[in-house]
């Protein structure tokens, strides 16, 4: 009887012990060229939430941010800086300029973006009625950084917003607003009545050459969501994401299985510790079965 009855238990351990899996395929470490890391994803369920909801791998290996205002690429990301270059396709540089759209963050309070502080937007082919020519605003740096406005309309792409190059410089505007750059920062530019934008957050090793010149918008972003069970499943091989209504914490293990910990071989579901508790159960229901068919 025991040899009849122990085949019928083993299948239904193993049923038990078998783990299900949450995710058809593991998160990947790069999109394209661009490495990723915590708390960046390739697609949702990877990363943390937070970025998850701007941040998409699309299949053609692009990284693309989403705002309000369009769907912008990811050049690079720098994790000792915590910053990210954003390209934007309508914003113009010295080679090619063109009327642009509006540029804008997402005016939400758990954003975790916000714009480098050192980024200098400047307006092109402004209107003489545009309100950042307005004295009692004082929206414009017209100091030191009108050579800005000098180099871009020395660029032979300004006939792209119906300039000639080496035109005046009185419909352009190095945009310098009062208030602090954060995650609610907004450029309208119907509103603003200027025909494009261009940011710059470097000069490439020589500022008074525009075609040496790095056009993007940089980001910083918060560095604050790497936590210590983010370290622990990323220790055991496994990629931090996400799972479940309320978003929770899970480890994405390599064979793509979610676990609540790591991928020491646990193999926990993400949606709660119910799995460890049948095992226990089934454990020690499976050794009292033994030990009294034995005695009998």
């Amino acid at each position: 009887h025991i040899l009849l009855l122990l085949p019928l238990f083993h299948p239904l351990s193993s049923a038990i012990n078998h783990e299900i899996p949450i995710n058809s395929s593991t998160c990947r470490d790069t999109c394209g060229t661009v490495p990723l890391k915590f708390p960046f994803g390739a697609g949702f369920g990877c990363g943390h939430p937070d970025f998850a909801r701007y941040i998409k791998c699309i299949s053609s290996g692009t990284l693309q941010f989403s705002t309000v205002t369009g769907i912008y690429t990811i050049s690079s990301i720098d994790y000792t800086t915590n910053t990210i270059i954003l390209e934007d396709p309508l914003m113009s540089t010295c080679t090619s300029m063109q009327n642009s759209g509006s540029f804008s963050l997402d005016h939400t309070i758990t954003s975790p973006f916000n714009i480098v502080a050192e980024d200098i937007f400047v307006l092109l082919g402004c209107s003489n009625t545009s309100p950042v020519f307005d004295p009692n605003e004082d929206l414009c740096d017209t100091g030191s950084a009108s050579h800005l406005c000098r180099g871009l309309y020395s660029c032979k792409g300004v006939t792209g917003i119906g300039l000639e190059p080496n035109t005046p410089i009185s419909t352009c505007c190095v945009y310098d607003p009062p208030v602090v750059l954060g995650s609610g920062y907004g450029l309208d530019l119907p509103k603003l009545q200027c025909s494009s934008y261009t940011s710059i957050y470097g000069y490439g090793g020589d500022e008074g050459d525009p075609m040496k010149w790095q056009f993007g918008i940089s980001l910083q972003y918060n560095d604050s969501y790497y936590t210590d069970a983010c370290k622990n499943c990323e220790d055991s091989g496994g990629t931090c994401g996400f799972a479940g209504l309320d978003e929770s914490f899970a480890c994405i293990c390599r064979n793509g299985m979610n676990t609540t910990t790591n991928c020491f071989g646990r193999g926990y579901a993400w949606s709660g510790t119910w799995r460890p508790k049948i095992q226990t159960k089934m454990s020690v229901g499976g050794t009292l079965l033994l030990w009294m068919l034995l005695f009998i």
